[in-house]
């Protein structure tokens, strides 16, 4: 496309939205994204948030875990949560958060709020067929050293509260057949040799040039001075186990998931 095309997209895209803005003002103090339908607004949505927000939510909406911010792409897998909600936080902003309050015209957040819908997480829409209460079962045997249900568990892994609503049926087996193919950022594994030559194994909580804070398989949150340490590993295997069809076999895992999706919106994950 020339410089001249260019332009002139440009220029009918704006005009486009314009429009649209005049003729429908008044549907932006509701909570349906009035710009759902069209395209061009999660286009145009992506290039302001790459333009103002990226900075701290990343290029690709999952957040930026140093600055503590959340990832944009699970807001919907949240219980109640409408495009107007979104609207509203971006444009007021959290108090008390490094979240501020946004003086962009209405129908550019509603561009935002487009954008953001298009890179959103989809979960578990249908039933998942198992024995929810051996999948409590299972879970408390297999799985609650680590990771936490409706507050019950350990804090080594993910909460997996609300995990149904944010991964697909079949990402939830793969992570549990195959967990270190793809390892969350917040729970990245290191080894740790110290001075004496004792190893620690655990998870990166915070780490700058100087120190790293993690937190050990036992669970306890434990702080280093870098230069106290002989050696930093970043590993590329989970601490999660592998699964496979002689431990869990494909019908424990559905009771397994059962359970987890009967126990969505219980408590939203942290």
């Amino acid at each position: 496309m020339n410089p001249i095309h260019q332009l002139f997209f440009r220029f009918s895209t704006v005009v486009f939205f314009i429009s649209l803005w005049s003729i429908g003002a008044s549907a932006m103090a509701q909570t349906v994204n009035p710009l759902a339908a069209d395209p061009r607004a999660a286009r145009a949505g992506g290039a302001i948030f790459r333009a103002q927000c990226a900075t701290c939510h990343g290029a690709d909406a999952k957040g930026i875990s140093s600055i503590d911010a959340p990832d944009l792409t699970l807001m919907w897998s949240e219980n109640e949560i409408a495009d107007g909600n979104v609207f509203q936080t971006i444009k007021r902003g959290i108090p008390g958060s490094i979240m501020p309050p946004h003086g962009f015209p209405d129908p550019e957040i509603w561009m935002l709020v487009a954008y953001l819908r298009s890179v959103a997480v989809a979960g578990t829409s249908r039933t998942i067929v198992g024995n929810a209460a051996r999948g409590e079962q299972l879970f408390s045997e297999n799985c609650a050293r680590c990771h936490r249900v409706d507050g019950n568990g350990g804090s080594l892994g993910p909460d997996l509260s609300s995990i149904t609503g944010r991964r697909s049926q079949d990402a939830l087996v793969n992570s549990i057949r195959e967990p270190s193919a793809s390892i969350n950022r917040r729970y990245r594994p290191v080894s740790l040799i110290t001075q004496d030559n004792q190893r620690i194994q655990g998870t990166v909580k915070s780490e700058d040039a100087f120190s790293i804070q993690i937190m050990d398989t036992d669970q306890q949150l434990r702080g280093f001075v870098k230069s106290q340490l002989q050696q930093i590993n970043r590993e590329t295997s989970s601490l999660m186990p592998t699964f496979p069809m002689q431990v869990l076999s494909e019908s424990d895992i559905n009771d397994v998931l059962s359970f987890l999706q009967s126990n969505r919106g219980r408590r939203p994950s942290i």
